[in-house]
């Protein structure tokens, strides 16, 4: 199955044998719904908007589990879930990196980027956060205090997306300045030359194995 989201604020679940909508819709959200993320255990999904909330999913239903996080974010631009499951990440235009309580309580704010945080992604173990901003960096944080740990400085627009490699020895970023950069994260330091396309990356995504990026 997969989720798909929209600029209607609805989100479709699918049979991707059969390339169907299983069911009805899901609504809730009042505005465009720029992110989602499945839980771990595939139970639930999260799902953040422009409205300014993260709503939960039950899948097999397509109805929340809860009533909706008012973020105070303003547009959610990246909702991850821990690897736990028992809190998830925001990110938005204000700047600011949030740390939720599945039950929408607000655990810790992390701030430091100077500009709008677009993706985010956490350690297998929790201990820490990495987020993606258009201040043109990325920077590792420990998600207990939310302590700024290291700044990742390279790319020449806003860093789109990352995520980490499967060993967690490296971290791959994707910018709008048209370059996939790959981190080593035992020296901070950037391997190897820029991936280049010809214009804005908004997208990556790495294989189990770790031999590809697409």
């Amino acid at each position: 199955m997969v989720v798909s989201a929209s600029a209607d604020g609805r989100l479709r679940l699918w049979n991707v044998k059969e390339g169907s909508v299983v069911g009805d819709p899901w609504e809730g959200h009042s505005d465009t719904v720029r992110c989602l993320d499945w839980s771990h255990n595939a139970r639930e999904v999260a799902s953040g908007s422009d409205d300014g909330t993260i709503r939960r999913w039950n899948p097999n239903t397509g109805r929340q589990i809860a009533p909706p996080i008012e973020t105070g974010h303003g547009w959610v631009n990246d909702v991850k879930y821990s690897p736990r499951g028992d809190k998830f990440a925001s990110g938005s235009d204000d700047n600011m990196i949030r740390v939720w309580s599945k039950d929408g309580k607000l655990l810790i704010e992390i701030k430091g980027h100077d500009d709008s945080v677009f993706s985010l992604c956490w350690s297998k173990d929790g201990a820490y956060i990495f987020s993606g901003s258009g201040d043109m960096t990325i920077r590792k944080w420990q998600s207990i205090d939310g302590k700024e740990l290291v700044v990742l400085r390279g790319h020449t627009s806003t860093v789109s997306t990352i995520c980490l490699s499967p060993d967690e020895r490296h971290l791959f970023s994707a910018s709008e300045d048209c370059s996939v950069r790959i981190w080593d994260l035992n020296t901070n330091e950037q391997t190897g030359d820029p991936l280049l396309h010809d214009d804005e990356l908004l997208a990556l995504a790495i294989p189990s194995d770790g031999r590809y990026i697409a």
